[in-house]
């Protein structure tokens, strides 16, 4: 059985639809050994590929193929995942969050407001 980089990433429910696991591979949003390659790539038992989600890396290790898309426990038995434990500490950190206090009951800010706001996000 042969299958496609983007049917299997799409098959083990990593990405919702083979368009964007095709588009993920496209932008290099997927390595295969820290290298780029083709949506059409077949797929081959022992294969570690990286994957980058927003912030989130994940790293899997093909252990079997899937051709088909199946329900979640299925389909986790058909890869190995080694992707590093990220703790909340580390997020919250890496995150820049404002936080502007208003009084309460103040009402809608005024456009002056908003332009306060719009200038302290931008500093």
């Amino acid at each position: 059985m042969e299958v496609r980089a983007d049917a299997y990433l799409w098959a083990i429910r990593i990405y919702k639809s083979r368009t964007l696991a095709s588009e993920a591979i496209k932008n290099g949003k997927v390595k295969l050994i820290g290298k780029n390659f083709k949506p059409s790539h077949v797929v081959k038992v022992g294969e570690v590929y990286s994957i980058t989600i927003g912030i989130e890396k994940i790293v899997l290790e093909v252990s079997s193929l899937l051709e088909k898309r199946q329900s979640y426990e299925i389909a986790k038995k058909h890869y190995i995942n080694h992707s590093p434990i990220i703790e909340k500490k580390e997020v919250q950190s890496s995150a820049f969050f404002v936080s502007i206090k208003r009084s309460k009951g103040s009402g809608r800010p005024t456009k002056k407001d908003r332009r306060d706001i719009s200038n302290f996000e931008d500093v």
